[in-house]
């Protein structure tokens, strides 16, 4: 028997082949083409291009080239988006493992190349393989709040993503027409191509090929259920044992929906959030300044609107009726007729969020408020007391809690 890993006997699974490898790429194909682009969409939703202070991904040059304006319509949007994003990514890894497995005598192949072209083809494996394993770990780590790598996740993942799907697409490009003839050919035990992958002396085997496909689909279909809950409403929230903030609902009562951070994590006291000492300086158009209390702000017209808050961790809750100032309110204030951006200033100290801008198109909506109630009481220091922002279809993380200052205009 031999020993050495670049020897094709050395892998003896009957599983191997073409077919079993061409049906697994062909799930990826798909999968991963949607999990790039709601991977690009959510990073349009933070408005990178607004101000630096929304920005974790500096110096990306032509690779923000598709960057727009994020919409606020339907309401339900990032929730949506960022919910397939996750919940897909989370599905979809049973099948890279597998198919990561399926082709690893192909990593142990000797000479390491055997031409320029063959020299090309393997490097492109190692950024596809490496690449695939770094975004597929990386956005497991955020999804469970577990920020093991060093650096922003917010880079690392995005310029991850562009040179894992460079060498995914290039993969593709050379790949899908040969697994679409080894589907053709259901019952050929004749490889039509990559025949090393078919061990030259297979074991016998303790499961077909099929029924090894439906282990790989089981393992997808139950990580399905146990993750997919947090994003949608349903009767699938409680089974979610493995997303973060899984399984009910935190406590009851108006405020009794999920949060990512507390009032304490954030180091907000009570001291400052009181009535004697918070105000909010709301500053617009040629430096002009207004200071409001909470009482102030109540003599307001204050509006409902019914939102779900979304995170990027793939996590949201039902919508949430909250009650408060419109956004384009206050901008009219400080001498801001006509919608523009806005910088929000939390009373926290640190973090990356702490300050978020938002687009003149979100302001504008009715719907965007300063929320001073959440189904029909007070907001809980946990959800933003004395005041928060709530805007339709923006990531969590833009909806700032404890708000202390905003500045309308031009950013």
């Amino acid at each position: 028997m031999p020993r050495s890993p670049s020897s094709p006997a050395f892998w003896r699974s009957p599983l191997r082949g073409p077919w079993f490898t061409s049906v697994l790429g062909v799930v990826l194909l798909v999968g991963i083409t949607v999990l790039f682009v709601t991977g690009l969409v959510s990073y349009a939703a933070y408005n990178p291009d607004l101000s630096p202070v929304n920005d974790q991904t500096p110096d990306k040059g032509l690779l923000g080239f598709y960057l727009f304006s994020w919409p606020t319509d339907p309401s339900w949007l990032y929730r949506l988006t960022q919910g397939v994003h996750v919940t897909l990514g989370i599905v979809l890894i049973p099948v890279l493992l597998a198919k990561l497995w399926s082709v690893v005598p192909k990593l142990f192949a000797l000479p390491p190349a055997r031409s320029l072209a063959h020299a090309l083809e393997r490097l492109s494996l190692l950024l596809l393989v490496g690449g695939g394993l770094f975004e597929f770990t990386t956005g497991v780590l955020n999804v469970q709040l577990d920020y093991l790598f060093p650096g922003s996740f917010y880079p690392l993942h995005f310029y991850g993503a562009w040179v894992f799907f460079a060498a995914f697409l290039a993969h593709a490009v050379l790949k899908t027409p040969l697994a679409l003839r080894n589907l053709r050919h259901l019952r050929d035990e004749t490889p039509v191509g990559e025949g090393e992958l078919m061990s030259p002396n297979p074991a016998e085997p303790t499961v077909s090929r099929r029924g090894a496909l439906g282990v790989v689909g089981g393992g997808s279909l139950l990580l399905l259920a146990t993750t997919a809950g947090r994003s949608f409403d349903g009767p699938l929230r409680e089974t979610a044992v493995l997303a973060p903030h899984g399984g009910p609902e935190p406590g009851g009562g108006p405020g009794g929906f999920q949060i990512n951070k507390t009032a304490a994590y954030a180091g907000i006291s009570p001291t400052e959030t009181g009535e004697e000492a918070w105000r909010l300086v709301v500053t617009g158009r040629d430096g002009r300044r207004v200071r409001l209390a909470r009482p102030q702000l109540l003599q307001l017209a204050l509006h409902s609107s019914a939102l779900p808050i979304a995170c990027v961790e793939g996590w949201s809750t039902s919508d949430q009726w909250w009650r408060g100032v419109r956004l384009r309110d206050l901008a009219a204030l400080v001498g801001h007729d006509d919608p523009v951006d806005v910088l929000v200033e939390s009373l926290q100290r640190h973090g990356a969020f702490r300050r978020a801008a938002l687009r003149a198109n979100q302001v504008a909506d009715p719907r965007s408020l300063l929320a001073l109630f959440v189904n029909g009481e007070d907001l809980t220091p946990d959800h933003g007391y004395p005041a928060r922002v709530i805007v339709p279809a923006a990531p969590g993380v833009l909806n700032t809690k404890w708000v202390a200052r905003m500045t309308f205009g031009d950013l």
